[in-house]
C-alpha cells in the first residue's frame, strides 16, 4: 500500500488573517484561493512540497454542522482547542525569530522538551495550535 499525507485541514474565521499568517509569517505558497468574504477556502504549503497542503476552511460550512455545534466550535476556536498542526524545521531559532517578528501569539519560546524533542508554539489567527520541531 502506498499513502501520502496529501492535506491536512485547519479551520478559520478570518481567512486575510490567516493568509497573512501561512503566507507571509510562515512562509507557505498558496496554492488556492476559492470563494468570497469569511467563506473561503485557502489551499497554502511549503514551497518545493507541492504534494503536501494545508487547507484553511470556514468551519461552519458543513450544511450538516448543526446551530449548537457551530457555537461549540467557535467557542472551542475562541479558546484555541479545535485546531492544531504540528510542522518542522531543521531550523527552530531562526523559524522562531522569523515568525515571532510577524506580530503573532507566542505560546511557547524554543523549548527542549522532556521527551527528547525541541520546539517551540504559536497561535494563528483562528486560534489553531501551531508547533514546529526541531529536526535533528
Amino acid at each position: 500500500m502506498d499513502i501520502t499525507i496529501h492535506t491536512s485541514v485547519l479551520p478559520h474565521d478570518d481567512p486575510d488573517a490567516s493568509l497573512v499568517f501561512y503566507r507571509d509569517a510562515l512562509g507557505f505558497e498558496v496554492r488556492s484561493d476559492v470563494g468570497q468574504g469569511r467563506m473561503r477556502w485557502i489551499t497554502v504549503g511549503p514551497p518545493g512540497q507541492p504534494g503536501t497542503s494545508i487547507l484553511l476552511a470556514p468551519p461552519a460550512a458543513d450544511p450538516g454542522v448543526t446551530e449548537a455545534e457551530r457555537r461549540t466550535i467557535a467557542e472551542m476556536m475562541a479558546k484555541g482547542t479545535y485546531g492544531w498542526i504540528l510542522l518542522a524545521t531543521p531550523d527552530l531559532d531562526g523559524t522562531f525569530e522569523k515568525v515571532e517578528a510577524s506580530d503573532v501569539e507566542v505560546v511557547q519560546e524554543p523549548t527542549e522538551q522532556p521527551y527528547g524533542i525541541r520546539d517551540c508554539a504559536f497561535r494563528d489567527p483562528a486560534g489553531n495550535m501551531v508547533r514546529i520541531q526541531e529536526l535533528r
